[in-house]
């Protein structure tokens, strides 16, 4: 039906699923719920049908009209009732960038909330990994391949991380005509900014990003014919399964998003309009709260730790030197470079063990070398996370990023 609706003149429609999933021509992600019995229930994964935006587009696109009809009138009515039921139009350019402002167009989300489905999100998937095992590939089949259906219930919350972060320094807004009436742009409410990044920060905690012992212990090296693809983790323990790479991934995934160039620069200036928004200090200040400045854990918690700490000051460094930054949000990320680095120098004279002393003088150390010279820095580039979007080796894209079988090309 999507595929129908583009030979038809119809663009994709990334502000239909928080109205009903009211169009095919958004990327629908499946709904899933837990049932009673904690169990994810499917039986709603999808809409049925073509939805209320898809009815006006080809309405306003194919209508006729009777002879001596006001055409331009008939047609403005067609959409301003639409936008009277609270139907929204936003395309590609409004979803697709990672510095996207509007809290409301998304690739691949669900409900009418960014912010509170992230939640509901996040249960099913702590559900699923729950129940994740053997039992998820084809008996016979190599236990290496595990890895690659773990990929997607790991990543399950991937999109919609995305779309709760654009809640923050986001701006909602319509295609506006003059004298329409329709309406301003509008910052999106400062609680709800706050409330999307507590929520937000909560993914990256190890609790949420440790792959169960039980898991790790059935994964074995790859045989041959079964080779890494880019739907995969990125290791960097191989041959044997990374189990740090999960947690690099998503923390990759958060902190590009959080620490956006034009995300910070929106902060900046939304506070300094109204300083009841929040301002890029106060978001830099609660991310270094919940990474590095958390109680120091030991184990493997403590390694998922410092991996997302080391993400985080990758993606701080890259905002303190970023071209397309403005200089207002390189003084702050600077300012906050230097002020983590006086915090780790008092750490490192009580670290919990030689593990956490090693890894505090790392920090400190690169920290001064970015401050001496940028190119200096000689961090470990952060490992992307798997490649996402429903574009397997069966399968390949349009020029809009569509999916289509090969065979029916």
């Amino acid at each position: 039906a999507h595929e129908v609706g583009h030979t038809l003149g119809l663009q994709h429609n990334y502000a239909a699923s928080p109205v009903g999933r009211a169009s095919v021509m958004d990327y629908p992600a499946p709904r899933a719920k837990l049932g009673p019995d904690g169990v994810p229930d499917l039986s709603d994964a999808y809409a049925k049908g073509i939805g209320e935006w898809d009815k006006v587009a080809i309405a306003y696109g194919y209508q006729d009209f009777a002879p001596g009809t006001d055409e331009h009138a008939a047609l403005d009515r067609t959409l301003s009732e639409a936008f009277t039921r609270g139907l929204m139009y936003l395309t590609d350019q409004d979803a697709r960038p990672p510095s996207s402002s509007s809290s409301v167009a998304h690739l691949w989300d669900n409900g009418t909330n960014a912010i509170e489905e992230l939640g509901n999100v996040m249960k099913v998937r702590a559900a699923a990994l729950r129940r994740f095992g053997e039992n998820n590939i084809r008996e016979g089949a190599p236990l290496a391949t595990i890895e690659d259906v773990l990929v997607p219930i790991y990543m399950y919350h991937r999109y919609q991380v995305e779309a709760a972060s654009k809640v923050i320094g986001g701006q909602d807004y319509v295609f506006s005509l003059k004298g329409k009436g329709d309406r301003n742009p509008q910052i999106v409410a400062p609680e709800e900014q706050r409330r999307a990044l507590a929520v937000v920060l909560e993914t990256i905690k190890p609790d949420a990003l440790a792959v169960p012992e039980s898991l790790l212990r059935l994964i074995p090296p790859r045989p041959a014919g079964y080779g890494r693809t880019r739907e995969d983790f990125r290791i960097r323990t191989q041959p044997v399964f990374d189990a740090l790479a999960p947690a690099e991934a998503v923390a990759d995934h958060v902190s590009g998003f959080l620490l956006n160039q034009e995300r910070a620069a929106r902060l900046v200036q939304f506070h300094a309009r109204d300083p009841r928004n929040p301002d890029l200090t106060e978001v830099i200040d609660k991310i270094l709260a919940s990474t590095w400045k958390a109680p120091a854990a030991t184990g493997y918690a403590g390694e998922i730790q410092h991996t997302v700490d080391m993400v985080i000051l990758s993606d701080l460094m890259a905002l303190a030197g970023g071209e397309r930054a403005s200089n207002q949000v390189r003084a702050i990320a600077s300012l906050k470079l230097d002020q983590l680095k006086t915090w780790l120098t008092v750490q490192s004279r009580f670290p919990v063990d030689e593990n956490q002393r090693a890894f505090l003088f790392y920090a400190i150390g690169q920290i001064k070398r970015f401050q001496e010279d940028p190119k200096k820095v000689n961090l470990t580039p952060p490992q992307a996370p798997p490649d996402g979007q429903p574009i397997g080796m069966f399968m390949g894209t349009d020029d809009c990023g569509c999916v289509y079988l090969p065979c029916l090309r």
